[in-house]
Formats: C-alpha cells, sequence, structure tokens
C-alpha cells in the first residue's frame, strides 16, 4: 500500500515537472496536472495536500541532493575545532556553484525558477530538510564572522539569497541568449562574499 502511494506521488511529481518544463509554471493547474499523470481530479490534494506542497517536494526531491552532501560537509568544517578558519566565501562558492550547475540546462532553469517563486513571497519553503532554511546558513556565517551580531548575519544572509533568487531564478525565457545573460559565477561569489564579510555596520548615535 505504502509503495503505491509513493508511485503515485512519483506520477503526479513527473507529470508536473513535465508541464512546468512546457509552459510557465503559473500557468498549470492542479486540474492539468492530475489529468498529465492520468489520476482522478483530487489526486494532488490527497498526495500532497496543495499545489504548493507538491511544488516544494519536488523541489526537495530534486535539489537536495544537489547541495546536501557539500553543505553537510561543509557545515562539518565549520564546526570542527582544528584551528583553521572557516571562511564566508566558501559558503557562497558552495552555494552558487550549483545554481550556476542548474543553470545550464532547460529543466534546472525550471527549478530554479520555482524555487525563486516559491521562497520570494515568504522567505521561506515549507521542505523538512534544514537546508531549506536559512538556520544552518546562519550559523555557518556566524562561525566565520563572530564579531558580527546575530541579527546582521541574519539580515544579510537574506539579502544575499534573495539576490541568488533574483539572478537564477529569473522568469523563464524560450531565447538561447537567456542562458548567456547570467554574471560570471566568480563575479557573483566575490560581489556576494564581499557584501556578506563588509566592516560592521554602526547606527548613528541618537
Amino acid at each position: 500500500m505504502a509503495g503505491d502511494e509513493t508511485s503515485t506521488r512519483d506520477r503526479l511529481l513527473a507529470a508536473a515537472e513535465r508541464l512546468f518544463l512546457l509552459k510557465d509554471p503559473d500557468r498549470v493547474s492542479v486540474r492539468a496536472i492530475n489529468a498529465e499523470a492520468g489520476l482522478n481530479p483530487g489526486a494532488v490534494h490527497y498526495h500532497f495536500g496543495s499545489r504548493e506542497a507538491l511544488i516544494a517536494a519536488l523541489l526537495e526531491r530534486e535539489l537536495l541532493p544537489l547541495w546536501a552532501g557539500r553543505l553537510e560537509g561543509l557545515a562539518r568544517h565549520a564546526d570542527a575545532p582544528d584551528g583553521r578558519s572557516f571562511q564566508a566565501g566558501e559558503l557562497v562558492a558552495a552555494i552558487v556553484q550549483p545554481f550556476e550547475e542548474l543553470s545550464r540546462t532547460e529543466k534546472g532553469r525550471m527549478l530554479c525558477h520555482l524555487l525563486a517563486r516559491s521562497v520570494l513571497p515568504t522567505g521561506h519553503i515549507p521542505v523538512p530538510s534544514p537546508w531549506f532554511s536559512p538556520a544552518p546558513f546562519e550559523t555557518m556565517l556566524g562561525r566565520a564572522m563572530p564579531h558580527l551580531a546575530p541579527r546582521e548575519i541574519s539580515q544579510r544572509w537574506r539579502l544575499a539569497f534573495t539576490l541568488l533568487l533574483e539572478i537564477y531564478g529569473r522568469a523563464l525565457s524560450p531565447s538561447p541568449a537567456a542562458e548567456t545573460a547570467l554574471p560570471d559565477t566568480s563575479t557573483v561569489v566575490a560581489f556576494l562574499t564581499a557584501g556578506l564579510t563588509a566592516p560592521p555596520t554602526r547606527t548613528p548615535a541618537g
């Protein structure tokens, strides 16, 4: 029974992915996903609860393997008392490089677009993995820059990740030029690292 449910969820995710690659995801309805999967009109809501939850599941399935390994290794390095200072640039590179890899393919660009559409309105996505929340990133940045207040760390990370989503999650375009419109990866890494590691802000005296 559990296997049947997994199979049905997979069919729905595969159907959604096919449709999202064909046209703007915002124009793909729950009814269309159910029909593409050859299932009854209530299948998405029964197996996922909502269209947004289906999208979150698709993003988790596709993106988590791309990020988890390198980020978990980086987190261990940040926590290790080996005397080597953890650098904010290491975290930035580990985040930007997967985005750059995704931007090379039609499917990857679609996933970046979905991620941006899901995260930007609220700042989070309902996925249980900690790598879909800001907490582990802010913790690592705190290790790299202990002189910054937690509130400033949080604000800087929010600004940096929002910029990443704006860069790589831009609206889908059928034009081949869309692939070359992105800034160089090294430029993105350098720019974000400079912003994250800028001197502490000072509150004007009252």
